[in-house]
């Protein structure tokens, strides 16, 4: 076969197979490489190749040698074509880092060229073609030495790109793997048109075609493979960049010492490839030097970031807790801080679901930086807590303080309670969430001035004013005060100590006797809770019951004083005394379902009567959830037990709250027995008498609420002026008296007083 003959097989075999990869590269989507272009690229280099190939086959005469212009079209489309397959191939492989790939490519390419050059090529030249001749003057070789430098190249970088592949390699490994293959084969077919016959034209010329092809199914495998992670194996290939780059340069050190040695002088050649090691090596040194740049400028881009994250509130953008104490460790003046907490946020989260809570914390986010000055850093602590740091007015100097002192002039606290006042109401406004409507108020601790001197100090302060402006009712604003600290600081301890005083002992019940009136005669008794500590002393029920509740401490407690209580009347009973005795119920425990099944077992087990124990629930308590209180009163008093509501007359119930409770006795509240004219006790008796309920004045203190009581009809007293909460040997010698002195009426025995107590008040503090 002719040269012309294979030359043609080779043109149009080429030609088949290029329109096969176009067809093949057209069907990538691009979806996992970041678009169609690098797919475009590798259509547009197999096609100029296949172009420069079509071009020289139809420039050959048949019989004639292809002289260097008829090769050119081949030549010049096989290295642009090869130059456009690479940048298709970094572009599919290497987005990123196909500049570091090109140098050390080329690093690569140069040395391997020098090595070649120095001991094979130019050897073999200078001994067929003799001294003095150059490449430069012999076009033919030139067209054949321009693509194959170019394919070595090519090569070299394509190596680089599969050595640092993150994986999977197949696509990256079959794709380069095609491209070199073209350029050998390219390079191939250009030195047979001139040395080989056409048999070995037609079969490079297929197997250049073959490689497009190649070149083609690898990107396209590419398509259907995720792209792996190049920075979680940016660790590994760092590794390798060392040996990629160096390894080449000490073989061409190598090459030339082994020339000086042997020819002790270097060619023009080796010493153009020599600068270009030279000039590869440079680039390659400031791209890593301008890599580093940019990773240290993206670390500290990704530092920066981290801390703004590590220091920010990711629902509603605010500073978080870090943040808020950074900054209070900048501030130069004194600082003020409000703490902020939402008051009933719970029941949001509750009933309407955390997405509307959320929504709500980003309005409350909002509307502190719209209410703030410039300057102050509002936070969010965490859950429905915020702050407001504000750095207060610059005190002025006063005599005394020195250079340089300064004394509080008290004007960033006016300005921080200004300010409070506003996101007070600011807060208080409704929130709507998906066109509905949602309530809620906030509560504002103020702390800071001259006081706080340290970040602890003023976090402590804030948190204590807080909890005070809960604790006197919500919605306020409160301003530390040292009071504050030393309450609670004693409620602390009271907590602290009242969980064990159950098993220390110290825990003891004192009785107020409830008299017939106006002889005296003693009917009954209410069980009150006494707690003497050894080291605090006699702590009031006022004080350490709120305590108990706050903390979860009311149920044991209560349990406890039923069953001591059910115990002395038993005894009671047991020597012959008619009297009942009452017990305060905590709300809390009242809203128990398992309550009632309590209470029924203590009467079993202490073998009392059911109506012989009186249960006392106060206004307070059937103010919330009246139909679930009345369904748990009513199975206590279908089962005999009688119930008192105490504290009548404070300003909770109403007559029609009054006719649906199943209650048997009416405790008059205190602050209408101490009205000089006794008027509401008057009308509070006769609506007992109505009703058919017993009527009880609590707290008759003085011998005027007493005549004033027994004026307006009331059969029954309980207070100091009658007998002060006593123990229980003195109740048992009152009985026993009135027991042999019935027709004298009561007269009065010495007892141990135990204080004032307010008794309908004690269960109802928290």
């Amino acid at each position: 076969m002719s040269v012309t003959a294979g030359l043609t097989v080779a043109a149009l075999t080429s030609l088949s197979l290029a329109l096969a990869c176009a067809g093949v590269l057209g069907r990538a989507s691009g979806t996992r490489t970041g678009g169609r272009a690098p797919y475009r690229l590798l259509a547009v280099g197999t096609a100029l190749g296949t172009l420069g190939l079509i071009g020289t086959a139809a420039t050959v005469v048949p019989g004639e040698d292809p002289g260097p212009g008829r090769l050119a079209p081949f030549a010049f489309g096989l290295g642009a074509g090869s130059l456009v397959l690479l940048l298709g191939v970094l572009r599919l492989h290497a987005r990123g880092g196909a500049v570091r790939h090109v140098l050390d490519g080329l690093v690569i390419a140069s040395c391997t060229l020098y090595v070649g050059w120095t001991l094979v090529i130019e050897p073999a030249y200078r001994a067929h073609l003799g001294p003095g001749l150059s490449v430069l003057t012999r076009p033919r070789l030139l067209l054949v030495a321009g693509p194959a430098v170019l394919a070595v190249g090519v090569s070299a970088v394509l190596a680089v790109l599969v050595w640092r592949a993150a994986g999977p390699r197949a696509s990256v490994v079959v794709t380069g793997a095609g491209v070199a293959l073209t350029g050998a084969s390219g390079v191939g077919l250009l030195a047979a048109l001139r040395h080989g016959d056409g048999s070995l034209v037609a079969a490079l010329g297929v197997l250049y075609g073959l490689s497009q092809l190649t070149v083609a199914g690898g990107a396209r495998r590419a398509d259907r493979v995720v792209r792996p992670d190049e920075a979680a194996h940016g660790a590994r290939a760092a590794g390798r960049r060392a040996l990629v780059t160096w390894v080449p340069v000490l073989c061409a050190i190598a090459a030339a010492a082994l020339r000086l040695t042997l020819v002790h002088s270097i060619d023009n050649v080796g010493a153009v490839i020599a600068g270009l090691i030279g000039v590869t090596l440079c680039a390659r040194q400031a791209s890593a030097l301008r890599e580093a740049h940019g990773y240290a400028d993206e670390l500290a881009r990704e530092r920066e970031a981290l801390r703004e994250l590590a220091h920010s509130d990711a629902l509603t953008g605010l500073g978080n807790r870090r943040r808020l104490a950074d900054a209070l460790r900048r501030a130069g003046s004194p600082p003020v801080l409000l703490a902020i907490d939402l008051d009933g946020f719970k029941n949001v989260n509750d009933m309407r679901g955390h997405d509307v809570g959320d929504t709500v914390l980003v309005e409350v986010a909002h509307r502190l930086r719209a209410n703030l000055r410039p300057g102050d850093l509002p936070v969010r602590l965490g859950g429905d807590e915020f702050a407001v740091l504000m750095v207060a007015g610059r005190a002025q100097p006063e005599p005394g303080c020195g250079a340089g002192g300064h004394a509080p002039t008290g004007a960033g606290l006016e300005e921080a309670e200004r300010v409070a006042a506003r996101l007070l109401a600011v807060l208080s406004q409704p929130y709507q969430v998906d066109g509905v409507a949602v309530f809620l108020s906030a509560s504002i601790g103020l702390a800071g001035g001259a006081g706080a001197t340290d970040v602890t100090t003023l976090l402590r302060d804030a948190d204590v004013s807080l909890r005070f402006a809960k604790q006197r009712g919500k919605n306020r604003v409160e301003r530390f005060d040292a009071a504050y600290e030393h309450w609670l600081r004693r409620r602390t301890t009271l907590e602290h100590e009242l969980r064990g005083a159950l098993e220390r002992d110290e825990l003891s019940l004192a009785y107020q006797p409830v008299l017939s009136l106006p002889d005296a005669r003693p009917v009954g008794a209410e069980a009150l809770l006494r707690w003497y500590h050894p080291g605090l002393g006699q702590v009031s029920p006022a004080e350490f019951i709120p305590v108990a509740e706050e903390a979860g401490l009311v149920g044991q407690l209560d349990r406890w004083v039923l069953h001591q209580a059910c115990h002395q009347l038993s005894r009671w009973l047991a020597d012959g005394h008619d009297v009942w005795l009452s017990v305060n119920i905590s709300s809390r425990e009242l809203h128990l379902p398992e309550y009632v099944p309590q209470v029924l077992e203590v009467l079993r087990a202490h073998r009392l009567p059911p109506g012989r124990l009186v249960l006392e629930v106060t206004e307070h308590a059937v103010a919330v959830d009246l139909d679930e209180l009345a369904q748990r009163l009513g199975a206590l008093r279908a089962a005999g037990v009688r119930i008192a509501l105490d504290d009548f007359g404070a300003g909770y119930s109403s007559l029609g709250q009054l006719r649906r409770l199943p209650v048997d006795i009416i405790k008059i509240d205190r602050s209408l027995v101490a009205e000089p004219a006794g008027t509401l006790v008057e009308v509070v008796v006769g609506l007992g008498a109505r009703l058919g309920l017993e009527v009880v004045a609590e707290g008759v203190s003085e011998a005027a609420q007493r005549a004033a009581v027994e004026a307006a009809g009331c059969r029954l007293g309980q207070g100091d002026v009658l007998h002060p909460p006593m123990l229980a040997e003195h109740v048992e010698a009152l009985l026993a008296r009135d027991m042999t002195a019935q027709d004298t009426g009561s007269a009065h025995i010495p007892a141990q007083n135990l204080g004032q107590v307010d008794s309908g008040r004690e269960m109802r503090q928290a």
